[in-house]
């Protein structure tokens, strides 16, 4: 069922794309790929990112309720679901969106990671032309079928740059009750540089085809991330 329904539609759109956009580059190809997965995912990918940042803007008064209920579990539950149903915030609505687009994400992994290979043409539709092979060198220079660390370097970039859009900074407490409250920004700080960094040694490991479609990809989510949080800004002036 992943094959037919996730696989090869996306695997036949490549090549579609390949044989139709002049020139047959493959980095135009993936980059146009990427858009228009994009674009069909814009409505879940739009909702979990405002999902994410309303329990972000969430964080502080979340923790001040794990300081004031430390000793009573059960009322700390009930406060909270409270402080999300009077923000109009569901915990969960931010992870839905992104395993509904995980086997998209998967198919295109496959794609990149196996269906260029020799053999994978026969994957082909009957109505779509079918190429005598797959030119992997893009851009004239950039062999995709190989590992690339300057796409392997520019997916990491992209990966911090949306990370650090995300963040809510909050001011360091120095009192003694805030331990907690410290050390969980410490943690969120290292993984701000620990997944860019974790991007980058797994793209020197993969295709230089999947290191730009990750690329790609990383960088429209965090111009999404952008627009939307401008966008949010704006509406809250005009409210106010």
């Amino acid at each position: 069922m992943f094959q037919t329904f996730f696989y090869q539609p996306i695997f036949n759109l490549l090549i579609f794309l390949y044989d139709f956009i002049p020139g047959h580059d493959l980095g135009v190809v993936i980059i146009v790929l990427t858009i228009i997965i994009k674009l069909i995912l814009f409505p879940l990918s739009k909702q979990s990112i405002k999902s994410q940042k309303a329990l972000q803007d969430l964080q502080p008064k979340i923790d001040e309720l794990k300081k004031k209920y430390a000793d009573n579990k059960e009322e700390m539950g009930r406060a909270m679901m409270e402080l999300y149903k009077q923000n109009k915030v569901n915990p969960f609505s931010s992870c839905l969106p992104l395993l509904i687009q995980l086997p998209f994400l998967y198919a295109v992994f496959m794609v990149f990671r196996a269906g260029l290979k020799n053999g994978s043409l026969s994957m082909v539709y009957s109505f779509i032309p079918k190429p005598e092979s797959i030119n992997p060198i893009a851009f004239g220079f950039v062999n995709l079928s190989a590992p690339n660390i300057v796409l392997a370097v520019a997916a990491g970039l992209a990966q911090f740059w949306q990370a650090k859009m995300m963040m809510t900074r909050k001011a360091e407490l120095d009192v003694k009750e805030s331990q907690d409250e410290n050390m969980m920004a410490m943690m969120n700080k290292q993984m701000l540089y620990f997944m860019p960094a974790l991007t980058v040694f797994i793209g020197m490991t993969l295709p230089g085809g999947l290191s730009l479609y990750w690329f790609i990809t990383t960088a429209l989510t965090a111009l999404q991330q952008l627009y939307i949080f401008k966008h949010q800004e704006k509406n809250q002036k005009v409210a106010a």
